[in-house]
C-alpha cells in the first residue's frame, strides 16, 4: 500500500490497531464510587486474565483510551499499576507490553504459594467464626453445582471465594494481601485448569477436606491437605499452561 504522507501512513497504522483491538476492550462505564483510573486498571487486568490481550502484546496509550472511551492519563495510570503487580513489563524505548509467563514463574509462584497458603490454613483453623465456616458450607455446595454443570467461569469464581474466607480467617492482613497477589499473577490461567478432564470434581474433594479439618480445629491437618490442595493445582496449570505453549507453536 502506498501512501501520500506520514500522516496517511500514521492514521492507516493507528486504524489498523484500533480493528486488531476491537472485539477485547469495549467502552467503561462510568462508576461515581471509583477512580477512573482503578477502573481502567480492572478492565485491562480482566482483559489480560482472560487472554483478550495476549502476552507479548504491545498496549499503547492512544489506542486503548479511544477503545475505552477515556483520556490516556487514567490509562497511563492503570498500566504502571499492572506493571507493579507483574502484568505488564516495560520495555526502555518501546513502550509497555503484556508480561508473559514461564514455568520457572509458575513454579516459583507456586513454591511460595503452597508455604502461605499452608500457613493460611493453619491460623484459619484455631481463629476461624462459626459464621465463615457456613460460608465455606455454602461455598463448597455452589462449587458442587456449577461442577455438575461442567460451568468452569462460576467454578472459578466460587475456588476465589472460598480461598478468600480462609485467607480472612487468618486474621493476618499481611498474609492475605500477599497470597491474593501471588494468585492474581496465574489467574488467566485457572480457566484452562480446571477445564482439564476430571479437574473440577479433584476440586470438591481436596475443598471438602480442607473444610472438615477447619471444622474439626485440626491446624496440622487444614496446612496438610492446603498444601496437597496447592500441591495439585500447580500441576494441572502446569500441564495446562504446556498445553496452551504448544497450541501456540502450531503453524
Amino acid at each position: 500500500m502506498q501512501y501520500q504522507n506520514h500522516s496517511d501512513c500514521y492514521r492507516q497504522h493507528k486504524k489498523e490497531a484500533l480493528l486488531a483491538m476491537r472485539g477485547r476492550l469495549t467502552p467503561i462505564e462510568l462508576d461515581n464510587y471509583k477512580p477512573l483510573r482503578d477502573i481502567v486498571f480492572e478492565t485491562l487486568r480482566e482483559a489480560i486474565i482472560a487472554s483478550r490481550l495476549r502476552p507479548g502484546e504491545r498496549l499503547m496509550e492512544v489506542q486503548i483510551a479511544e477503545e475505552l472511551g477515556v483520556s490516556r492519563t487514567p490509562v497511563r495510570e492503570a498500566i504502571r499499576k499492572l506493571e507493579l503487580e507483574g502484568f505488564v513489563v516495560m520495555v526502555p524505548r518501546k513502550g509497555a507490553y503484556v508480561a508473559g509467563i514461564s514455568i520457572k514463574d509458575i513454579t516459583d509462584v507456586f513454591e511460595i504459594r503452597r508455604a502461605l497458603e499452608g500457613l493460611s490454613a493453619e491460623l484459619a483453623a484455631e481463629r476461624m467464626t462459626e459464621d465463615e465456616l457456613e460460608e465455606l458450607e455454602r461455598l463448597l455446595v455452589r462449587t458442587m453445582e456449577t461442577t455438575e454443570r461442567l460451568d468452569v467461569a462460576s467454578t472459578v469464581d466460587m475456588d476465589t471465594g472460598f480461598h478468600q474466607v480462609i485467607y480472612e480467617a487468618s486474621r493476618n492482613e499481611k498474609l492475605s494481601s500477599m497470597l491474593y497477589h501471588l494468585r492474581e499473577q496465574i489467574q488467566r490461567f485457572r480457566t484452562q485448569s480446571l477445564s482439564r478432564p476430571g479437574r473440577l470434581s479433584r476440586v470438591v474433594v481436596e475443598h471438602r477436606g480442607i473444610v472438615d479439618a477447619l471444622q474439626r480445629r485440626d491446624p496440622e491437618l487444614a496446612r496438610q491437605l492446603a498444601e496437597q490442595h496447592i500441591d495439585s493445582a500447580e500441576s494441572e496449570l502446569l500441564a495446562a499452561f504446556q498445553e496452551s505453549e504448544e497450541e501456540d507453536e502450531e503453524p
